[in-house]
């Protein structure tokens, strides 16, 4: 093995240890010494600034008048969740489960406890227009990512910066280090796009990494790896059109050899691969590659889908940002109104729905433009009406995506071990799925980030 691959695996080994620590809250140590200053005695963050100290531990109990197990896909009564710090530490029915003297009780008993939600596309940053500063663009972050949170996304899978370099990295660790509330993040930096055309000046390290060799592009990795990233997205395809008998059509991006190259790179270092595939041979080429997860495809065909399927590839669809009004806009301005894409793409969830062994993941490609930060929720009710059933895109938004993102043994499902992650609405969601678009409790790691039942109870509302 050369000196370059053994430093490139011990990046490899030494991100993906940074990968798994990175979903707890950084332990805070007290000062050593006596506090002769301001206050009482503070403690100090990884990177030795002083900032109060965290509460002290203590055990809460939750009664859940239902609990949907996200493992099994079924609908639990009367079920008691024990926690302590961050961590479950019990479940069951309330026969089973006794709550111990003194701990305190949140009353959820006429409500629907489902695992704290998982989008698995987001873009915590705005597209930056000319103009904003960096710091204005990372407090319009921080205002999205906390929307997230308080609708219920207590972990996200953060797909590209939109031209903020790799401050989502940089946020990502303030979330873990408990500087700022916030889900639990993978980020994927600048993103790499392909462009075979010569430079026509310096490149803009905020924007997309561009290549234009395959050596180009793993070298790409191996720099969005040094600099933090969990993901590295790709873009297999680029705008799509139609031909005049309307048969659409995608710009090929990368040549397939340039796609392997990388994707096998990034798995050389222990990342996964995220590709913005809309169809045609980027698609096929994505999927032959072992792209981790197909983002988008709205040309799937079925023999695409039972080959993702065989090979264990997640699907991602984004269905309801795909499907919004803006895009049969485009379309009528760009076809005269001949051709649509959203019944293409419609069709393709439909036929993802019902294929067997599928991994369907629920992202919403929230980007604070077309698609509002803290309302992704609709994205499961898009599923549903494409085929799922209610309990299958609560599985997908939950289980699936944990699993996805390797996180299955601590987020995904109310179970004990796993971080205390709760989300609670007054209905029933496998009943009627637009219930998680009312989310009115949130608890991310033990603590609460909102509870409008005990604002309901203060003032005798239901």
């Amino acid at each position: 093995m050369t000196r370059s691959n053994v430093v490139a695996t011990l990046i490899g080994a030494l991100m993906c240890a940074a990968l798994v620590s990175a979903q707890s809250t950084t332990a805070r140590k007290p000062v050593a010494g006596p506090w002769r200053f301001i206050g009482p005695a503070p403690c100090l963050n990884p990177e030795g600034n002083v900032v109060p100290c965290p509460p002290a531990e203590r055990p809460v109990a939750v009664r859940a008048g239902r609990l949907f197990d996200s493992v099994t896909g079924q609908l639990l009564t009367k079920q008691v969740v024990l926690i302590t710090g961050e961590r479950i530490t019990d479940v069951g029915p309330e026969g089973q489960v006794r709550i111990p003297a003194g701990v305190a009780v949140i009353d959820l008993s006429q409500a629907t406890v489902v695992p704290g939600l998982i989008d698995a596309h987001t873009h915590m940053y705005n597209t930056r227009p000319a103009g904003m500063s960096s710091e204005r663009s990372m407090l319009v972050a921080i205002q999205n990512l906390q929307a997230d949170l308080h609708a219920g996304v207590t972990s996200a899978r953060d797909m590209s910066s939109h031209g903020n370099g790799f401050a989502d990295v940089d946020i990502r660790n303030a979330i873990n280090m408990g500087d700022i509330d916030g889900p639990r993040f993978q980020v994927s930096g600048r993103g790499i796009r392909w462009d075979p055309n010569p430079p026509k000046g310096p490149e803009n390290p905020l924007d997309y990494q561009m290549i234009r060799s395959a050596e180009e592009g793993r070298a790409a990795v191996r720099e969005q790896v040094a600099k933090g990233v969990d993901w590295i997205k790709l873009f297999p395809t680029g705008a799509y059109s139609f031909s005049p008998a309307g048969v659409a059509q995608y710009v090929l991006m990368y040549p397939q050899p340039v796609l392997q190259a990388i994707i096998d790179e990034a798995h050389r270092l222990n990342r996964k691969t995220a590709c913005h595939a809309f169809g045609g041979d980027g698609l096929q080429f994505a999927i032959t590659a072992g792209c981790d997860s197909i983002e988008h495809g709205y040309g799937l065909t079925q023999a695409q889908l039972n080959e993702m399927s065989k090979k264990g590839l997640y699907y991602d669809p984004t269905l309801m940002r795909y499907t919004a009004p803006f895009m049969d806009d485009n379309d009528a301005k760009n076809t005269g109104g001949k051709f649509r894409m959203t019944p293409i793409f419609e069709n393709a969830v439909s036929m993802a729905a019902k294929t067997p062994g599928l991994k369907i993941m629920v992202g919403s490609g929230v980007d604070g433009t077309t698609f509002v930060h803290g309302t992704q929720a609709l994205e499961f009710a898009g599923l549903v009406k494409r085929g799922m059933t209610p309990a299958a895109a609560i599985q997908s938004g939950t289980m699936v995506n944990a699993e996805a993102m390797g996180w299955k043994d601590s987020v995904g499902s109310v179970t004990k071990g796993k971080y205390a992650d709760l989300v609670a609405v007054s209905g029933n969601p496998v009943a009627d799925i637009t219930e998680l678009q009312r989310v009115k409790f949130v608890m991310k790691g033990g603590k609460v980030i909102r509870n409008d039942f005990t604002a309901a109870a203060q003032t005798g509302t239901r």
